[in-house]
């Protein structure tokens, strides 16, 4: 069974609508759509001088373009899931921008620690810091990773 999904983008479904328009129902510049043209993302109609014509599937395709790329979806990931065939082709492709987007999250959390921990610091600057200066030394290779501090109960603490 094939996989679809509709979408009312309030046309007739024989209308069509030029590229300016459609460019702007979603608030995009027309090179925007002749790009994703280039790249075999969007196939609109051509009419008389090699006009573009969009009708209601070309909309719900820039739809779900626009989407995808919310969701974090490079052009070329969106050109894999419209080529594939088969829901599981797309899960896997959506599998993979889930494992970037966690990868991507922690990496922003362990950036928002360093900046909190700079902030919470005692020291004007936090160069002068003792601890700063020595995640730095660390980062370079000239001291082993120190210890974690005790924590009130007598156990270890993580920094």
């Amino acid at each position: 069974m094939e996989d679809s999904v509709g979408l009312n983008v309030d046309m007739k479904s024989s209308a069509t609508i030029g590229i300016g328009e459609a460019a702007a129902r979603f608030g995009l510049a027309t090179h925007v759509l002749r790009h994703w043209e280039s790249l075999g993302l969007l196939t609109p109609a051509r009419v008389a001088g090699d006009r573009r014509r969009y009708g209601p599937g070309d909309l719900f395709r820039v739809a779900v373009i626009l989407r995808a790329k919310e969701a974090g979806l490079g052009l070329d990931e969106i050109r894999e899931m419209i080529a594939a065939r088969a829901a599981s082709e797309r899960r896997e492709i959506l599998r993979q921008r889930r494992a970037e987007l966690l990868r991507r999250i922690e990496q922003a959390r362990a950036a928002l620690e360093v900046v909190e921990c700079a902030l919470g610091c005692d020291h004007d600057d936090v160069t002068g810091c003792a601890h700063f200066q020595q995640a730095v030394l660390e980062r370079i290779g000239l001291l082993a990773p120190a210890p974690p501090a005790p924590d009130v109960r007598g156990g270890r603490a993580g920094r």
